[in-house]
């Protein structure tokens, strides 16, 4: 289904996403941050906590390291702003790219199971489409963060990966 070397260009994009993302982030007043939007995690602030939040709990699983706690209706408020934010961003990306550059093709072969705490229940699916998964979510909820800047005035990064610098 897709190999370590997609896991390690996914890692790469991500990481370079997320970078463009905190100077945009940065340079909004914090009540632009803040405010409601109508989004499915309401503002600007909270879609990219539960970012944040779902990478935190899927490198936590899948690397079996420290986790952030908290479930989904926790995970808009994980960081108080964008100061407390972006190093744990920081952090996050760093942990993913380390543990994408681990994975061979035969990592990904086989299921994986992990505890839902959203359904209360042990879950098992392929481990090519749960790491597909950690990725796709990032940039769905960055696509959400983009309109939510050009709705607040603000620029947005570029996000098209054939864009993805060669030394990020």
């Amino acid at each position: 289904m897709i190999t370590g070397a997609y896991a390690c260009e996914m890692a790469r994009y991500s990481r370079w996403q997320n970078n463009q993302l905190k100077g945009f982030l940065r340079a909004l007043p914090s009540e632009e941050l803040a405010r409601d939007r109508g989004a499915f995690f309401g503002s600007i602030m909270g879609t990219a906590n539960h970012l944040l939040w779902g990478d935190w709990i899927w490198i936590s699983r899948f690397d079996k390291g420290p986790g952030p706690g908290g479930g989904i209706p926790d995970s808009v408020s994980l960081c108080a702003g964008i100061a407390d934010w972006m190093p744990l961003r920081d952090t996050i990306d760093a942990r993913i790219t380390r543990w994408a550059n681990t994975l061979g093709d035969t990592e990904l072969i086989g299921s994986f199971t992990w505890h839902s705490a959203a359904i209360e229940a042990d879950v098992t699916k392929p481990f090519a489409q749960c790491v597909i998964h950690m990725f796709n979510h990032q940039t769905h909820h960055r696509g959400q963060l983009h309109q939510m800047l050009t709705e607040a005035g603000s620029e947005a990064p570029v996000s098209d990966l054939v864009f993805l610098p060669e030394d990020v």
